[in-house]
């Protein structure tokens, strides 16, 4: 594991510290859900190692993805919930083996008004967060479900650091709230302009799918 100061490099060396001596670094395996709609949060999350993955989930137990978290973020959800003692809207989990801190809801206050980067951490946590749901909510108003399929694509293979998506169709249709058939048609059009290669359960992305525009 990287050193805190690395990890996050606009946090004070005093604030690092503390977050080193009260945080608990607990390591998460692959597809856990670590927070579920309707669970109060006692503690924030900072992200060390791995990935996490925000999502809505439906009465039917459907996901809508929303973003995805990487080392040296922190969980925006789990810093509001636990501030205002509120119950979460949404659910994380684990996309692989990851390594988490949490921190307790009591210091949340004292560093903010104690440590200026910590306070611009967190609004920095917020604004990016809110420009990744606009730019989500764009490809849902205004974008086709071809566009809104790359968008998917080039988020899984960054978010997972590969260009092979371990997804079943149906899995992409639940996402994008879609059907199976629609997405194996489009996905075949991408395969036939040689952009990816489709196999059972894997999609391979080619290099030049990623200059595809979205």
């Amino acid at each position: 594991m990287q050193p805190l100061y690395k990890m996050f490099p606009q946090l004070e060396p005093a604030l690092l510290q503390e977050i080193e001596a009260n945080s608990i670094l607990k390591t998460i395996p692959a597809d856990e859900i670590l927070i579920r709609t309707g669970q109060y949060i006692k503690s924030a999350l900072l992200v060390v190692e791995g990935t996490l993955k925000i999502f809505r989930e439906n009465e039917d137990g459907g996901e809508f993805l929303m973003y995805y978290l990487q080392p040296g973020e922190a969980c925006a959800i789990s810093l509001v919930c636990a501030s205002k003692m509120e119950a979460s809207k949404v659910m994380v989990k684990s996309v692989e083996e990851s390594v988490i801190m949490m921190i307790p809801i009591q210091l949340m206050d004292q560093w903010m008004s104690k440590y200026k980067s910590w306070y611009y951490y967190v609004l920095e946590t917020y604004r990016n967060r809110f420009e990744e749901l606009l730019l989500l909510i764009d490809h849902i108003a205004f974008r086709n479900m071809d566009e809104r399929l790359i968008f998917y694509l080039k988020r899984y293979s960054k978010a997972h650091k590969s260009n092979q998506i371990n997804l079943s169709h149906q899995q992409i249709a639940d996402e994008l709230n879609s059907s199976r058939e629609v997405i194996s048609r489009l996905l075949k059009k991408l395969e036939q302009k040689n952009l990816l290669s489709l196999s059972r359960n894997t999609i391979e992305l080619k290099e030049a799918f990623h200059k595809e525009m979205t």
